[in-house]
């Protein structure tokens, strides 16, 4: 194949999915199913031995000149492991809504193969996205615990495969019936219409526009309507009004999808265009968290934008290195995670103990070393478990898909 033909027809796995896709997909899943613990047990180990301070809400631990670079490196990952408690932002903020802009992305993909030539196509569509959001919404709800059976107050019935089912379906449903105007129309509509939500509507014993964790409509809507056990006792960061946005983070999926398929531009111009999109997102996003803080929690307008902004950036990166140069490689291990990211998600919230078969397996290893490192080894051990299950899954076609 010629640099011209690998240029305007970017690589595709056998079954006509983006490599880089498949690449970016894992690296999100990554962080959260053994990624963390890796980076949160090195850290420890440098924080007991400078006897650095670790803030008791935030989780970030204090540097001080005493570390050398590379333990700056280290513990600065570690940081950007952990939530914000409420306005800003952190590499794991990032993590969920990445995940949904991944999802987008795939739509036109999947749906465009589906959708020729047959008659019937949408109603099959219909039907595939209405199981596929019952049995993620159901999902979820058991990686909550809700096969131990606990009182209803107890049960959080929201969760994070939620959010994605309910985000991606109506994202789809705007996309199978919208056309691109209007769904840029309906973009403007979802964010601006949510900032006007939380902004006007006053919240009894807090009046309009509050945006505190208590305060804001959202947290509002929630305490009345949501069933069950909230997450953070006065409000959901699955919630339901917040769920809104998140439609806006598939949708802004669906447009790069839609870009990526586009025949007219060469591979190395849709990475440029990725990119130029990606800084023109943060800007924006960034301006707004001036007016709208940029909040995960509530999922504001802002966030969607900059995350937006960060997720073009990063497929952007993937896509060059992986799909345009062709250094497929070092990414393997992520494709096989990204194949079976839900699989892996739910493994790793309940399902199978990792460390415990972590253990198991390296316990003896581990043993040879120091102790302070005890923690980052025996996640190490978790992730290449997790990393030779997926390889064995992906090599014999077994996916779990929804």
């Amino acid at each position: 194949m010629n640099q011209a033909t690998t240029y305007h027809q970017p690589p595709t796995t056998a079954n006509n999915r983006l490599l880089s896709l498949d690449a970016l997909r894992g690296f999100d899943m990554f962080w959260i199913v053994s990624g963390e613990g890796i980076f949160h047990g090195l850290a420890a180990a440098i924080k007991n031995k400078y006897g650095l301070v670790q803030d008791k809400t935030s989780w970030q631990i204090a540097v001080t000149d005493q570390l050398s670079f590379f333990e700056r490196l280290l513990v600065g990952i570690s940081n950007q492991l952990h939530h914000t408690v409420w306005n800003g932002f952190t590499f794991y903020d990032l993590i969920f809504p990445l995940f949904i802009f991944i999802a987008g992305v795939s739509m036109p993909f999947s749906y465009s193969k589906q959708l020729n030539g047959l008659p019937d196509a949408k109603k099959k569509i219909y039907r595939s996205l209405i199981k596929r959001t019952i049995l993620l919404l159901l999902l979820g709800m058991i990686v909550n615990g809700l096969l131990q059976f606990k009182p209803y107050d107890e049960t959080r019935f929201a969760s994070v495969l939620g959010r994605i089912a309910l985000s991606c379906f109506f994202a789809a449903i705007i996309y199978l019936n919208a056309s691109f105007r209007w769904r840029i129309v309906w973009i403007v509509v979802l964010l601006v219409g949510y900032w006007l939500l939380l902004t006007l509507i006053p919240v009894p014993g807090f009046g309009a526009g509050n945006l505190a964790a208590e305060g804001n409509f959202a947290a509002y809507i929630d305490r009345l309507f949501l069933p069950g056990k909230l997450h953070r006792s006065v409000y959901d960061p699955e919630g339901l009004l917040s769920t809104i946005p998140a439609i806006a983070t598939a949708l802004l999926g669906i447009f790069t999808g839609e870009f990526l398929r586009l025949q007219k531009y060469s591979a190395k111009t849709k990475a440029l265009y990725l990119t130029i999109a990606g800084v023109l997102l943060l800007l924006v996003g960034w301006l707004w968290g001036l007016a709208l803080p940029i909040n995960k929690n509530m999922w504001t307008g802002s966030f969607v934008l900059y995350t937006g902004g960060w997720s073009l950036l990063l497929l952007a990166l993937f896509y060059f290195v992986i799909d345009v140069l062709g250094y497929k490689t070092w990414s393997l291990p992520f494709v096989w995670m990204g194949c079976n990211s839900i699989l892996i998600y739910m493994a790793a919230h309940g399902v199978v103990d990792f460390l415990s078969t972590s253990e198991f397996v390296f316990g003896g290893i581990i043993k040879q070393f120091s102790p302070q490192w005890s923690e980052a080894l025996l996640w190490t051990g978790v992730a290449l478990i997790q990393f030779a299950a997926l390889y064995f899954l992906y090599k014999r076609k077994l996916f779990l898909k929804l």
